[in-house]
């Protein structure tokens, strides 16, 4: 069933979705529960629409069926989790392309897919301010990057820090046609779209050092070639050898929010070594403990 124009905006969500179905199905969930929640704030009344979220409202109980036994749809902790170390996993990735100056096809896709999978994170609550900020870098890079190769120009490696704000939302990326990453078309915003510098002041925003993005990615990468760069090694953080031996500290009192963070910090290492990503699997385990010891953070 097609799309209709009045849910327009979900529609990169969706692709998403299909393109998640095998190789990971949780993604492709809280894609399509995303589009869902989405399209009924955008038009629930319209018979088309109604339709249409009718259509993917079965879809869901249908997944959520399929997947009964997977913590990630059962428990949101670990869903929230999943879909954030997805998320962030992709950004990396692309970051550290970018960084490299290896500007290419796949490194847009990853910086636009994780755009999207920091709306996702929505259906989990409000976001955080550093996945907003990393949401809003993402989506501007990607179409920054897609519009300097279009008209024949170099990006600019990098983070680049402009005085002006500007941002770049989904509309800059209309067309799903077939000529560029699969799933992922880019039309210029309005305006013809950047083609210059960014003229969004990045300077306060967070992004991790391309050198310790992790060696593999999600992303469908080609097959390497001859002259490919070798992964940068992954660093692991230092062990706190006080919390080795670790027991509770004198009559520390846990509430109800202290063990729920505790449980985050866990489903988010569990997480994390899915994608074999050792460090932030032992700086979760650690806060973890911290917690649960001390009851401070």
């Amino acid at each position: 069933m097609a799309l209709p124009a009045q849910l327009k905006s979900i529609q990169h969500h969706l692709r998403t979705a299909q393109e998640h179905e095998k190789r990971d199905p949780v993604v492709s969930y809280y894609c399509r529960l995303y589009a869902m929640q989405t399209g009924m704030k955008l038009d629930s009344k319209t018979p088309d629409c109604r339709k249409f979220l009718v259509r993917l409202m079965d879809q869901l109980e249908s997944m959520k069926k399929e997947l009964s036994d997977n913590e990630s749809i059962t428990q949101e902790v670990v869903g929230n989790a999943h879909i954030e170390n997805y998320a962030l996993k992709m950004f990396l990735y692309a970051d550290n392309e970018d960084r490299a100056g290896r500007f290419h096809k796949n490194m847009i896709k990853s910086f636009y897919t994780s755009s999207l999978l920091m709306d996702v994170l929505s259906v989990f609550g409000e976001l955080s301010e550093e996945n907003i900020q990393h949401r809003k870098y993402a989506r501007w890079k990607a179409t920054y990057i897609h519009n300097c190769l279009k008209n024949g120009e170099t990006p600019q490696a990098g983070p680049i820090a402009m005085d002006q704000d500007e941002e770049f939302g989904a509309e800059g990326f209309s067309g799903l046609g077939p000529s560029y990453a699969p799933g992922i078309g880019f039309t210029p915003s309005a305006g013809g779209g950047p083609s210059g510098p960014p003229t969004t002041n990045y300077n306060n925003i967070h992004i991790p050092p391309g050198a310790h993005a992790p060696a593999n990615t999600p992303a469908e990468l080609p097959p390497p070639t001859a002259d490919a760069v070798k992964p940068v090694p992954r660093s692991v953080p230092t062990v706190d050898p006080t919390l080795l031996n670790a027991q509770q500290q004198g009559n520390i009192h846990l509430t109800p929010e202290d063990f729920t963070k505790a449980q985050k910090y866990c489903k988010y290492a569990g997480s994390a070594l899915q994608y074999e990503d050792v460090g932030t699997a032992i700086q979760n385990l650690q806060k973890a403990l911290k917690l649960l010891t001390t009851g401070k953070e």
